[in-house]
Parts: structure tokens; C-alpha cells; sequence
């Protein structure tokens, strides 16, 4: 390190301190996307900053989806992909394929890395002890998305448990019922329904886009309740955004202080969000400042 760098060192690590303070002992629940973890320098990055927050007291919740890495597999299996409303079909096969991606190889990816930088990770999905009970998905067009489901409830004394032992829960986004089906459910959805039961300070959600952007394109970086409300009934927000915006709506309302959407492919965004007051993103909360 050259001498001249010391000073500037310094003052970055003086002016987290209050951040620090601010944070330590609360729980954020990170919602990592699909696009966003693809590269393994991104996860690696990603994985370093959930262990430094883990290490100044953060207790850090992961949630992650893996819609591409889903594809990729039903590619090789010759598995026809077929969406309606948005929502992929899921037949028997199809979900034995998710869960097969999501907790088998996509979940132990997260934790694997995770854990080289500290023993501090431990996998799960929403079928592990009762986490998500979920019920099958209607929508309007009436149509059968098979094994699709929503969250009906979180059971989340698991998760905490976890916490009270200092480590990070990483959840894959499958769910069961009370008859042992098993549903996919969409990630963005859990993250703030696992958000509210854990009564979470933040819900970050890490996308591959800069966040909620304005009619004109630019990024807008912030929201409040009604701000969101007109920009959903307006269809002012992208097709991908809607669940997240809808998402990080009823967390707020269920408690959760703040909602954050950001890029997580640019360089340490966790720590930029968490740790500055301009942020990386979109922030949203209740009530404007």
C-alpha cells in the first residue's frame, strides 16, 4: 500500500462507522437473482461482502430464484419450456428439474462460495422444515400453470435459529404444501414474504438492471408507497420489475423499514447501499423523507 492511500483508507473506514452502528444487530433479507449470479466474479464479490456484513453484525438472509439456470437445464434435457402470463409451466417433470437446479446445484453454489470466505453459510429450501407452505398459483386467464405456487406462510423460526447462531441462511425459492407437493415459487415474492415474517430492517433485491427506471429511462432513486402505486396502476414499470416493486410493496406494509432494488453486477453494490447514503439504486419505504 503506498503511503498516500493510508489516509484515504482511513477516512472510508471512519465514515462507515455509522453505518456500522446503524445496522448492526438488524436483519436484511437479499434477494440474489438469477442474471445476477450467473458469473462466478460476481458471486465471489457478492459472497465477500455478505461475509463482511456478517462479520461487523449484519445478520444477512439470502433468497435466490435460478429462471436461467432453470432454461439452461431443460435446454439440455430437451424439455419444452412453455410460459403462460409470464409464469413458466410447471409440470412433475419440470419442477423435478427446478429443484434439482435450484437446490441441488444453484443453492449449493451460493453456499460453497459463501463459505470460503467464512464458515458462516447453511443451504435451505422452503421445503426444509415447513419454511414456505405454499398454495397452487391462479391466474385470470384461468389457465393450469401446474406446480406453481405462491407463499401462504412463512414458517420462519428455522431461518431465525440460524441467525441466533450467527450464520447466513441462503434459501432457494421451492415450497411444499400440506400434502408434500412441492411448488416453484417465484423468488422475488419469497424474499419479501421471508422479509416480513423475520420483521427484516432492509429487502435488497440484486438484479441485473439499475433499478426502477422513469418513463424517459432514468433511474429513479426514490420511492415512496404511493410513488409505486401510481407507477404499477400506470403500467409504468417493466414487465421483470412488476413482482419486485409489488414485492418490496408488501414488505413495507407488513414492516419492513426499507426496500432496495439494485444492480448487483456492478462492483460490491451490497456494501455501496448498505454502507452509503446515495446508494447504488432504487430505494423505496413507506412515506417520503
Amino acid at each position: 500500500m503506498e503511503k498516500q492511500e493510508i489516509p484515504v483508507k482511513a477516512r472510508v473506514l471512519t465514515e462507515v462507522l455509522p453505518y456500522i452502528k446503524q445496522h448492526r444487530g438488524k436483519t436484511v433479507v437479499i434477494k440474489l437473482g438469477g442474471n445476477a449470479m450467473e458469473r462466478p466474479e460476481i458471486r465471489e464479490k457478492f459472497s465477500s461482502d455478505v461475509v463482511l456484513m456478517r462479520y461487523v453484525g449484519i445478520n444477512a438472509v439470502i433468497v435466490h430464484g435460478g429462471g436461467p439456470q432453470i432454461s439452461e437445464y431443460m435446454g439440455k434435457l430437451s424439455k419444452e419450456i412453455d410460459f403462460v402470463d409470464g409464469h413458466r409451466v410447471t409440470d412433475s417433470e419440470t419442477m423435478e428439474i427446478a429443484k434439482m437446479v435450484l437446490v441441488g446445484k444453484v443453492n449449493k453454489e451460493i453456499v460453497s462460495t459463501i463459505n470460503r470466505h467464512g464458515n458462516l453459510s447453511v443451504g435451505l429450501s422452503g421445503e426444509d422444515g415447513n419454511l414456505l407452505i405454499a398454495r397452487k398459483r391462479e391466474v385470470e386467464s384461468g389457465a393450469d400453470l401446474g406446480w406453481v405456487g405462491d407463499v401462504a406462510k412463512v414458517n420462519a423460526s428455522i431461518v431465525e435459529e440460524l441467525i441466533s447462531h450467527e450464520l447466513i441462511p441462503v434459501i432457494a425459492s421451492v415450497g411444499t404444501d400440506q400434502m408434500g407437493n412441492s411448488y416453484n415459487i417465484n423468488a422475488d415474492k419469497v424474499a419479501g414474504e421471508v422479509a416480513a415474517a423475520l420483521k427484516a430492517d432492509k429487502v435488497i433485491y440484486m438484479t441485473n438492471v439499475t433499478g426502477v427506471l422513469s418513463g424517459t429511462g432514468e433511474l429513479v432513486s426514490r420511492l415512496d408507497l404511493r410513488d409505486c402505486a401510481r407507477m404499477l396502476e400506470g403500467d409504468l414499470v417493466s414487465e421483470g420489475m412488476i413482482p419486485k416493486v409489488e414485492s418490496c410493496v408488501m414488505a413495507i406494509k407488513s414492516g419492513v423499514n426499507r426496500a432496495h432494488i439494485i444492480n448487483g453486477t456492478t462492483e460490491h453494490a451490497l456494501l455501496l447501499e448498505v454502507f452509503t447514503d446515495e446508494g447504488v439504486g432504487t430505494m423505496i419505504r413507506s412515506e417520503k423523507d
